[in-house]
Parts: structure tokens; sequence; C-alpha cells
């Protein structure tokens, strides 16, 4: 699937922010000399030093992707059995669990803010259950407290994946520093990005160490390996994309804010669409827009998406297909359609519109026209 490419000519739902090409020459110079280009050297420990700061976290492992990342994370706590989680969401959450041979128990969402249903957890559990993965879907934020509870209830590990969620912020605590551990991604598509890689953010520096060695092949020092490991490590240039970028990160998040604004402003108070409610947080980070489109629309969903394709907006149908619903998962029994009645309706009629801190009034206020009226643009 494209996430975006370099046809100007067409409207992604995201477009990478990148910081001015100078400033990345001085770094280019550091890694030429030094001929150091990965293996956690310089480069990478500066940019994982200056990313606890400004997160605010005490323990960050940063990673080549969020995906290892979620592995990872998992094979250090010992995950076993059954793992809780969400079906709407981008596959890697599932795939993780998956990847690790245990068993993904899916819950249904909230239809407010896409988020899983800690209501719907507790009568899930059994005694292979072991974890609860969570997703910040959107980059909104869940009831960190209420999933706490239960995991501690049940001597659950509880998991985070932040994949979307950099930048995204609640009033009363930081939200990396919930459960045992989150995972961030620095994709491309993403709101911070180091053109690849990600982070896992913990509480445990016991953790953070065992993840520094999986994540390295599993060495210890250099004539030590002490577990099966993986090559997980972020490069030098990735990482010094990541020290530039946090420069830049919060003026990236005030130029989305904007963006979503219009969107807000421009679509409210009408019942042809459900907008999402995701603004309503001290922090959100405006890392997608979704749209819930009505069943009174002129249009289906899917003739929706290819009539603004046609016209060069490259609109997704995020999150569709439902993981639960993917050959690799339907027969799994929480995988029942009358089990996931809200996530399989909001996949079925949910859209994500183009959001990156460049994107124009102009071409903004066109796609808005069409949504508002989509006769003018099947003419």
């Amino acid at each position: 699937m494209k996430y975006f490419n370099t046809n100007e000519s067409q409207v992604n739902i995201t477009r990478p922010s990148l910081p001015p090409i100078i400033e990345i020459l001085p770094y280019l110079v550091k890694i030429w000399r030094s001929r150091t280009l990965t293996n956690m050297g310089p480069i990478h420990n500066e940019f994982e030093k200056k990313l606890s700061k400004y997160l605010d976290v005490s323990q960050v492992s940063i990673v080549s992707n969020a995906t290892l990342g979620l592995i990872l994370t998992l094979k250090t706590l010992e995950i076993q059995g059954e793992v809780i989680t969400t079906p709407y969401t981008f596959v890697a959450t599932s795939h993780a669990i998956k990847w690790l041979d245990l068993k993904p128990v899916f819950i249904d969402i909230n239809k407010e803010d896409f988020n899983i249903n800690y209501k719907l957890i507790e009568e899930k559990i059994t005694p292979k259950t072991t974890a609860i993965l969570a997703v910040h879907c959107y980059g909104n934020p869940c009831e960190i407290e209420k999933l706490e509870k239960i995991a501690e209830k049940y001597n659950l590990k509880l998991i985070f994946d932040a994949a979307q969620a950099f930048g995204s912020k609640i009033l009363n605590r930081n939200l990396l520093k919930a459960g045992d551990a989150s995972i961030l991604s620095f994709h491309a598509t993403k709101v911070f990005n180091t053109l690849e890689g990600g982070a896992v953010v913990t509480k445990d520096s016991t953790l953070k160490k065992q993840l520094d060695i999986y994540k390295n092949f599993g060495f210890v020092d250099e004539n030590n390996i002490k577990v099966i490991g993986l090559n997980a490590k972020l490069n030098e240039f990735s990482s010094a994309i990541g020290i530039i970028q946090l420069k830049y990160i919060d003026k990236y998040l005030y130029k989305r804010r904007l963006v979503a604004d219009r969107y807000n402003e421009a679509l409210k108070g009408q019942n042809l669409f459900r907008l999402n409610n995701l603004t309503n947080y001290y922090g959100y980070n405006n890392s997608y827009f979704p749209l819930i489109i009505n069943k009174n629309y002129p249009l289906s969903r899917d003739n929706l998406v290819e009539a603004l394709r046609l016209k060069g907006y490259n609109i997704r149908k995020y999150f569709y297909p439902l993981i639960s619903n993917l050959e690799m998962y339907k027969n799994n029994k929480s995988s029942k359609i009358e089990n996931l009645p809200i996530s399989n309706e909001l996949s079925d009629r949910v859209i994500c519109l183009p959001i990156y801190p460049d994107l124009t009034k102009k071409t903004q206020n066109q796609l808005i026209k069409y949504l508002l009226n989509p006769s003018v643009m099947l003419k």
C-alpha cells in the first residue's frame, strides 16, 4: 500500500516533514570522517539522550523501526500465551504478537475515540492471558489509568503501541510513562520521522538494558552473547536526522493543528459526516484526520474514495481492512464480527483526509468543497 508518492499532482494523506538540508551536512561530515555508520555509535547515543530529554522520560532505546520495537518489547518482557489487543490499528500491532507465536485476543473499540474499550477486557482474561497491548489510535491517548488498574488487578504486563502518538499529551500525566513500555514509530509517514526508525520508552532501567542487548544480536559485550537477539539498531544517519528533527517538531505540530482546525471549522454542523472528537484532548498531535461517512451521504464510502482519487486526492480507508478480518486472523475466536461490531462498522465507514504541515489552504479548501458537494466532483 502507498502512504505517499513523489507525484506532485497527487495529494496524499501525509507528506514527510524534513528539516533544512543544510543542517544535515555537519553530521554527514562527522559520519564520513569517523566511518561509523551503525552499531550504536556516538550520534545514535546523542539522539537517544536528546530524545529522552524532549519526551521527559528516563529510559529510551531507539530502534530501526517500531515493529521490531514491539517484537523486542514482547520478547524482553517474556510475554507468553494470550495478548489482549485491538483489531482497529495498523497490522504491525498484531503481526508482532503472531511473530512470537502468541495469540492476539481482539477487544472492540469505543465509537468516540477509536481506542480499545477497557470495559470489555476483563471478560476476555483467561489463565493464559499475560499482557494487554493497547494502541493510542490516530495518536489519541487511551484511557491509560483504567487499563493500568486492570493490568495491576490481574498481574498483566501493559504495553502501549504509541506509533502514532509522538507529541500527544494528556492533562495530568505523561502518557509515555504509563504501563511497562510504549513503542514509538519514526517512519516517514509519522509526525516525527527519522526516515525510518522507532523507540521503546520505559521506566525500567533493567528493561532498557535488556532491550539494548536484544536489539544488537544478544551481545552483552564483544565476547559475550547472552540471548538470541535481532539486529534492530538505528543507523547513524537516521539518528542525525532525528536530532535535527527535534528542533522542528513543535513547529510541525503547530502547523498540523492549523490544518485540523480548518477541517473542523468547515465540516462541523452537518449530518453527512461524523467528525472525530480527538481535538478535545489537551495535546492531540493531529497525526491523522479520520472522518466517518454517515449512511445518508450521497456516495458510499468506497465510491467517495475513488471519486476523490480521480481528482488527485489519495484518500485512505484507514484502518481498512480490519485486522480481525484478514486471512491470518479471521479464524481467531475473538475475530467474529458479532464480537467487534463497532470496529467493523467504523472500518467500513472511515476515511482519513490529507494532513501535514505544508498542506496549502487552496488544496485543502478544494477537498472540502468536494466533500460537502460530491456532485461537483462527479461532473
